[in-house]
C-alpha cells in the first residue's frame, strides 16, 4: 500500500522500498464469524446443485477486513508505523463457525 497521506502500511512483503525501520514485534488481528440459519440454507442448496457459495464468501471477505483492521489497531497500540510480513489463516471451529487470523512484524520508521 502506499505511504500517501499517512496512511499506515501493511504489506505480505519484507521490506518497503525506501523506508528503514526498526523491528517491533508481532501483531495479530483475530475474528471468528458465525453461519446464521439462512446462509446454511442456502449452503446446503449450493451442495446439490454446486457452485460457488456467495453468502459464505462474503462473511469470509467480511472476517478478513476485520482482521486486518484488528492488525493495524494492534500494531498502533504498540507505536509501529507499518506492517510487514501480513499473512492470513483461516479455519473451522466446529461446524458453524469460521475464525481468520491476520499476523505480521509491527516495525517503526527510523
Amino acid at each position: 500500500m502506499a505511504d500517501t497521506n499517512n496512511q499506515f502500511i501493511v504489506t505480505t512483503t519484507e521490506h518497503i522500498p525506501g523506508k528503514d525501520y526498526e523491528v517491533i514485534g508481532e501483531v495479530f488481528g483475530l475474528t471468528t464469524q458465525s453461519k446464521n440459519v439462512v446462509r446454511n440454507i442456502g449452503a446446503g442448496l449450493k451442495n446439490i446443485v454446486g457452485g460457488e457459495i456467495k453468502d459464505y464468501t462474503k462473511m469470509l471477505d467480511e472476517a478478513r477486513n476485520v482482521s486486518v483492521d484488528r492488525l493495524k489497531a494492534n500494531a498502533k497500540e504498540m507505536g509501529a508505523d507499518a506492517v510487514v510480513m501480513m499473512r492470513f489463516d483461516s479455519g473451522s471451529i466446529g461446524a458453524d463457525m469460521q475464525s481468520v487470523a491476520a499476523y505480521g512484524t509491527a516495525v517503526k520508521f527510523k
